[in-house]
């Protein structure tokens, strides 16, 4: 501020120096009086010069340097260049942090949105924008009303009530793939809104399955047991002769087999639901694994159809597979015991293990019964699932042979594939990769020089 008022006083003396140097007279006082005041508004010229400038930087918010130089304006521009810089960096850092915070939101699993006090959108993520149709460069500030149409979501919304959240169907469900979301709105700051969509299709379907589980678990032993209650209260109640005593009792023998084989199934699938994997480094020979199926398929064949069904059983090579040994036998042993109880006693069933080019190994059942209809090949392996509940019950299945099989060759790396055309026959296969298979090691003992 003093070099500033030293400037201005500068200027008038050196103005009035000037002429006082160069005329003589009584006039020279006053010249140099008008001198004096001529140098004053030169100063202030080119001072406003100088802060003109200054105020056109700050009006175009340009960040460059402008030479002002020092005194009072260069003083200013410097302090008002380092009050800008330090806002730039402050909104830069803000910016930053605000597009950590919008990837963090696109990238959470829940579809989010952000509306305005009059329920026009802000921001959403992918999610959301699956979840509900949403198109960033259409539907921004658009009224979420307008977009998500579904009576449940219109009455929730227009109820105002958020406590709890609504359930409604996703923009990509149909009836043959249907979709669940649940929708929670959560109001905050100054009228807004946050939204937030969840997809519980696979929560839904899992409670869905829980309750068909325990539905068919409790129909599939009370069957038995009300047989067997029957039986027992006939034996306890009516005099029977010994042959009628032998039969009640050989029926109730078949119904307390059948909750037994049941219970067995159940706690089978239990296991391999909560053990580890079976170990990749237990080599088991495929043979013998064939000849205890193929002993077990012609007593049970034996059992059903007196033994009059045709069994082929074959395999390319002698190899061997790391696994389980008893989940593998359950697993080839299920699907043999399918084809035996679903085919007719005068048909033929075809049992082969066979190598593939690629290294990979297929087990495979191929049976001449009745087939199975295509609407009903997707869902063969759900628990209790049957085709023809009368026909499953009459041959003593359970509903959970191919539930184990399907567990089974998941653990084993492996793909159940399943081909059946109605009237024609079926084939259920097992494809296990390539690093599960080797052939058989041979160890040569040359004795010589």
């Amino acid at each position: 501020m003093f070099l500033r008022v030293f400037l201005f006083l500068f200027f008038q003396l050196l103005a009035a120096a000037l002429v006082c140097a160069m005329e003589s007279g009584p006039q020279r006082l006053l010249n140099a009086a008008l001198a004096a005041l001529v140098g004053a508004n030169l100063w202030l010229v080119l001072d406003g010069i100088r802060g003109m400038r200054l105020l056109t930087w700050l009006r175009s918010g340009d960040t460059s340097d402008i030479p002002l130089g020092s005194g009072f304006w260069g003083e200013v521009f410097d302090r008002v260049r380092k009050l800008v810089r330090q806002r730039d960096r402050a909104a830069s850092e803000s910016d930053i942090r605000l597009q950590d915070f919008l990837s963090a939101l696109q990238a959470s699993p829940s579809g989010v949105v952000l509306l305005d006090h009059d329920g026009r959108i802000e921001w959403f993520n992918q999610t959301a924008g699956n979840h509900f149709g949403l198109d960033a460069s259409r539907d921004m500030l658009q009224h979420l009303g307008n977009l998500v149409r579904d009576p449940s979501f219109a009455a929730y919304y227009a109820a105002h009530d958020f406590r709890q959240a609504v359930v409604m169907p996703g923009r990509a469900s149909s009836s043959t793939i249907p979709i669940k979301l649940s929708v929670h709105m959560h109001p905050y700051g100054e009228g807004r809104s946050l939204l937030l969509s969840r997809d519980i299709t696979a929560l839904e379907q899992a409670e869905a399955m829980r309750r068909d589980f325990v539905a068919n678990v409790s129909h599939e032993i009370r069957t038995p047991l009300t047989v067997l209650a029957g039986f027992v209260e006939t034996l306890q109640s009516l005099p029977l002769n010994e042959e009628e005593r032998s039969r009640y009792l050989e029926l109730m023998a078949q119904q307390g087999q059948r909750m037994q084989t049941l219970v067995s199934d159940l706690l089978t699938l239990s296991r391999l639901e909560g053990s580890p994997p079976p170990p990749a480094q237990e080599w088991l020979s495929v043979k013998t694994l064939m000849a205890q199926c193929q002993q077990d398929a012609r007593e049970l064949s034996s059992l059903l159809w007196g033994g009059s069904q045709s069994l082929h059983f074959a395999m390319d090579a002698a190899m061997d597979i790391a696994g389980s040994a008893s989940e593998l036998h359950s697993a080839f042993s299920n699907l043999i015991a399918n084809a035996i109880r679903y085919s007719p006693p005068d048909k033929s069933i075809a049992v082969r293990w066979s190598r593939l080019p690629d290294g990979s190994a297929l087990f495979s059942v191929k049976d001449q019964g009745h087939g199975i209809a295509p609407e009903h090949i997707p869902r063969l392996t759900e628990r209790f699932y049957r085709v023809d509940r009368s026909r499953s019950r009459e041959t003593g299945g359970t509903g959970l042979g191919l539930a184990i099989v399907k567990h089974v060759a998941q653990r084993h790396g492996a793909e159940l594939v399943i081909e059946s055309t109605p009237g024609k026959g079926s084939c259920f296969s097992i494809r296990f990769p390539a690093v599960r298979i080797r052939l058989p090691l041979v160890i040569s003992l040359v004795i010589g020089a």
